[in-house]
């Protein structure tokens, strides 16, 4: 893989899809930095990290997908992907909190934020930011966040994980056409409070009980509700209490 190491940036993403727009990259090609300074979440919400602690890379993946209809498998195959690399360090209860916070136990640890541009011929590419909490241990006023080795209690080499994270994401992007099955079977699995009555709360503010079914094809989510029906929820339609 090709990889751009940077010291700081407003955003890995803005600057790996500006790249892309004026030069021809590598598949796979990595930006990595040490600080971010407008790093962006879903919907616009804001990712701080304490410069030098945590992985904060984009990846450019050219071609993912053979049709836009297919988009959210993407995101399957990328959040699967960090599950995977983070189990080979052990890294424990590792789970998929819908859409694409990366969690352990209870701990927000990282964030996917996909950006794709859809070609004239119908092809898609895609821009994948991730920033994935490290050696950060101080957290002051983000209760719900924390990094692997707040949680392991020991360093870990950044550099390492990069290499098995990207490397997780080319074999699952692989799978995509093929396999796509198996990773939503795994993206399934994996999602975070899956089956377990959870408290709610809707765009309206209204609270209600649910249990997280699935994500549809479309990447909704499914959520079982008191009257045995089940809705379905995009982005902001819904927040879980935890």
């Amino acid at each position: 893989m090709k990889l751009i190491k940077l010291d700081a940036i407003d955003s890995t993403n803005e600057f790996l899809k500006g790249l892309s727009n004026r030069q021809e990259l590598d598949n796979f090609t990595v930006v990595v930095a040490e600080k971010q300074t407008k790093g962006k979440g879903q919907m616009g919400a804001v990712w701080d990290s304490e410069k030098g602690k945590n992985l904060i890379i984009s990846v450019f993946v050219k071609d993912p997908l053979l049709n836009i209809k297919q988009i959210y498998n993407l995101n399957i195959a990328i959040a699967t992907a960090v599950v995977d690399a983070l189990e080979i360090y052990n890294i424990p209860e590792v789970r998929i909190k819908w859409p694409n916070d990366i969690m352990s136990y209870n701990f927000k640890i990282g964030g996917i934020l996909i950006e794709n541009s859809l070609k004239s011929d119908g092809a898609v590419s895609s821009v994948v930011g991730l920033g994935l909490n490290i050696n950060q241990t101080n957290f002051d006023n983000l209760p719900k966040a924390s990094s692997l080795a707040a949680i392991c209690g020991t360093h870990f080499d950044k550099n390492q994980l990069l290499v098995s994270i990207v490397e997780k994401m080319k074999q699952n992007i692989a799978k995509i056409e093929s396999e796509s099955e198996g990773l939503w079977s795994k993206y399934t699995d994996r999602l975070f409070k899956k089956g377990i009555p959870m408290p709610f709360k809707d765009q309206f503010n209204v609270n209600f009980m649910g249990i997280i079914q699935g994500v549809s094809a479309y990447g909704k989510l499914q959520v079982l509700l008191e009257d045995d029906s089940i809705a379905e929820y995009s982005i902001k339609e819904i927040q879980m209490l935890y």
